[in-house]
């Protein structure tokens, strides 16, 4: 049983600054930092998107339901999403972008596109909708 599985650390607990933190440590461990600039960061987390997107291709969502209650399948997705994490933290590391503040950022700019008395309940993109105020 590794450390971090002991500590069973939640996201109720846990800071976007210690994931950032865990996720280098390991990083620095290795020497890997020479492999990671920004563009191979990227390029390795759109190959890390592509192999958790592989787990719901072709699937139906009632087949994705069922699919996430195998607990061996839900296992590797949540692998496949951490690999995603780690790497989209490694990336902010390299680039100095504050993950919380860029996250808020977007998301007041997103409220601000997609106002709720337009956008509640439909899929469409904001200029679908935008002139319509």
């Amino acid at each position: 049983m590794t450390n971090s599985q002991k500590c069973a650390p939640s996201d109720h607990t846990t800071t976007v600054a210690q994931l950032k933190e865990a996720v280098d440590k390991f990083r620095t461990a290795r020497d890997w930092k020479q492999f990671h600039k920004p563009k191979d960061l990227g390029v390795a987390l759109v190959t890390e998107v592509g192999e958790l997107l592989e787990h719901f291709r072709y699937k139906t969502d009632n087949e994705i339901t069922t699919y996430m209650c195998d607990p061996k399948n839900k296992r590797e997705v949540e692998h496949e999403l951490a690999d995603v994490i780690n790497l989209s933290l490694l990336l902010a590391t390299e680039l100095d972008i504050d993950v919380s503040k860029a996250f808020f950022d977007k998301l007041d700019e997103s409220a601000k596109k997609y106002p709720v008395h337009l956008a509640k309940g439909k899929a469409s993109k904001y200029t679908e909708f935008k002139d319509v105020v």
